[in-house]
């Protein structure tokens, strides 16, 4: 196999071409984060019969130009693909293909290029479908602990410094808790003014709209540990193209490389073979059309179909304590953290449900439903379920949160999403319920005036009032799991 490097429109691209005459159908990987570090991968694509390339976006390590995230990739992207089509070694078919920001680059390219320099497939894992769908959660609450660290990292430079921000939280534990949260820069020491300009994207959804007229084949890969699980989901269910294809295992946002603590031996996955089989079926138009997928069931060894969703079910939940309770974000509930408090002035309600008399599948949306009062003219409201086994040990299953800005003191009926959940609950486990004013450094904390999280500077403690009787957590419970093969529902 040979090993070529070139530059394509100022843009350093590695080529791995396999052995013999050609020519062959290629897959493009466009990414931020060192195309050096894909050469294994070309490898793979290359010893199954791909020419495979990696490219290092616009102004990051060997290439030319700006470093803007999010703004270039479509046009770039486009110019590349007319690039390999013109060469001796390409057969003109393509796959776009890539995780996280790697896996924008590949949607960019299939949803917003010209219809001349479109792919023909596209593999997109856990993908950061942009700038606003990263920085919050649908309901507006920022995500500050992930996007410190990328930003940190990544952000406003050539190169990476994937621990920056663990090397400055050991100068500064208290680093993200400084006001106000748009401040960072200066307290990290260097430059990095599109901090402040990655809050002012709120418009979400744009690429899911697009999704919806694609026009290609869809391989989309998810790990429910991942904080873009429902991204993913969202976009294998809106796209619009042939086919598409999930798979979402009980993986974090580094897939089989990160296993989350319910993922079973039956959950592992040779990802760049299974990549490669599908990627020869959607060239050659050998897919069947429709959405098909499997999603892994954590706890137990089963995968089921990806559109498997469980009947409502809403346990009993008896109120621990904090009925009353205040969200002072000077001493704000901890992200980090599974203990809960037992003593002191409650920071939270909780509450659990009796243990479980039998196993419970649970697959599908969750939700929370309360009726609730704060004091303050803005808050937010997060739910955090937990899975306490019978062996005392806690493991977080989902964490939801919503803004509100309700009249002080006034109380309002209103859901909190938990996301979608795949887990079997053992019998003896009990499901611990926390509702809570904040979530840090997880996410920003809100400071309860009605100022933006963002550029706040003064913090004012909530007073809430949970009524007990109106809270109800709302599970999607399988009767019977049906089995799946998860390869062979995303080759078929």
């Amino acid at each position: 196999m040979t090993l070529l490097t070139e530059a394509v429109d100022g843009l350093a691209t590695d080529i791995r071409l396999p052995d013999g005459d050609g020519p062959f159908p290629a897959v493009l990987v466009r990414t931020p984060y060192d195309r050096r570090r894909y050469r294994a991968e070309l490898s793979g694509w290359a010893q199954r019969g791909f020419a495979a390339l990696a490219q290092d976006v616009r102004g990051r390590h060997s290439s030319a130009g700006a470093w803007h995230p999010y703004r270039n990739e479509a046009a770039d992207g486009a110019a590349t693909v007319r690039w390999i089509r013109r060469q001796p070694w390409s057969d003109g078919r393509l796959v776009a293909a890539g995780a996280s920001y790697a896996g924008y680059c590949a949607l960019a390219l299939a949803l917003e290029a010209p219809e001349d320099a479109r792919p023909d497939a596209v593999i997109a894992a856990v993908p950061a479908l942009g700038t606003a769908e990263t920085a919050r959660e649908p309901s507006g609450v920022e995500r500050l602990s992930a996007r410190a660290g990328w930003w940190a990292a990544h952000g406003d430079r050539r190169d990476s410094d994937e621990e920056a921000l663990a090397k400055a939280l050991a100068a500064d534990p208290e680093l993200l808790a400084h006001l106000p949260v748009s401040g960072l820069p200066e307290r990290l020491g260097r430059s990095l003014p599109s901090w402040t300009g990655l809050w002012r994207h709120r418009e979400r959804g744009r690429l899911g709209s697009r999704a919806r007229h694609a026009g290609s084949p869809l391989l989309a890969v998810g790990g429910r540990h991942d904080p873009f699980t429902e991204e993913t989901f969202a976009l294998w269910r809106c796209w619009g193209g042939p086919s598409a294809r999930l798979l979402m295992g009980p993986w974090g946002h580094g897939l089989v490389a990160e296993p989350g603590p319910d993922a079973d031996p039956a959950h592992r996955v040779r990802l760049g073979d299974l990549y490669a089989r599908w990627a020869h079926l959607a060239l050659t138009g050998e897919l069947r059309n429709g959405h098909r997928g499997a999603v892994a069931l954590g706890g137990s060894p089963l995968w089921v179909p990806a559109d498997t969703e469980g009947e409502p079910y809403s346990p009993d939940l008896l109120l621990l304590h904090g009925t009353s309770f205040t969200a002072d974000p000077e001493r704000p509930v901890p992200s980090g953290e599974l203990t809960v408090p037992t003593g002191g002035t409650p920071d939270r309600c909780l509450l659990a449900t009796a243990p479980l008399p039998r196993p419970l599948d649970v697959v599908g949306p969750a939700e929370v439903r309360l009726r609730a009062a704060a004091d303050t003219p803005c808050s937010d409201w997060f739910a955090r379920l937990a899975a306490i086994t019978p062996d005392g040990t806690a493991e977080r299953l989902a964490v939801g949160a919503v803004r509100r800005a309700d009249p002080p003191g006034r109380a309002a009926e209103f859901t909190v999403a938990l996301g979608r959940l795949a887990r079997r609950l053992r019998a003896g486990t009990r499901l611990r319920l926390e509702i809570a004013g904040h979530h840090f450094p997880a996410h920003a904390r809100n400071p309860h005036t009605g100022d933006d999280p963002v550029t706040a500077t003064h913090l004012l403690a909530s007073r809430r009032e949970v009524a007990p009787g109106r809270v109800a957590l709302r599970l999607p419970v399988l009767r019977t799991p049906r089995p799946t093969d998860p390869v062979q529902e995303i080759l078929r």
